[in-house]
């Protein structure tokens, strides 16, 4: 996590159409769209409350493609936790995390200290 800042950016990562977009508005707008619009890269600002302060949370919603691995790295290098999300009804999705979070782990070295959750 970033040192004497409550700025924090999470990065969500997922194949196309497994409801990175719909998860995000949820959780930023309070909305659901159940229709699917493909995302090249979209960021959201939350202001949230953690231990007693106020944080910002930078939410960067990735294209589920992998046409931009440029874009991908950078948004990894900058990201200080991960939220990688695939289709309960697609294997499919869940392999296509795995080389994401090995990019992950070459990109930051020790996930330990690095939040990462899987949402399906």
């Amino acid at each position: 996590m970033p040192e004497q800042s409550n700025d924090y950016r999470v990065v969500v990562f997922g194949a196309g159409g497994v409801g990175k977009s719909s998860l995000v508005l949820r959780f930023v707008k309070g909305t659901f769209r159940d229709t699917y619009i493909p995302t090249v890269e979209d960021t959201y600002r939350q202001v949230i409350s953690c231990d007693k302060s106020v944080c910002t949370l930078q939410i960067t919603d990735t294209t589920g493609s992998h046409q931009f691995p440029a874009m991908q790295r950078l948004s990894i290098s900058k990201g200080h936790a991960f939220i990688l999300v695939y289709s309960i009804t697609s294997k499919q999705s869940l392999e296509e995390l795995k080389p994401i979070y090995q990019q992950v782990l070459a990109i930051k070295g020790n996930v330990e200290a690095i939040p990462i959750m899987l949402v399906g």
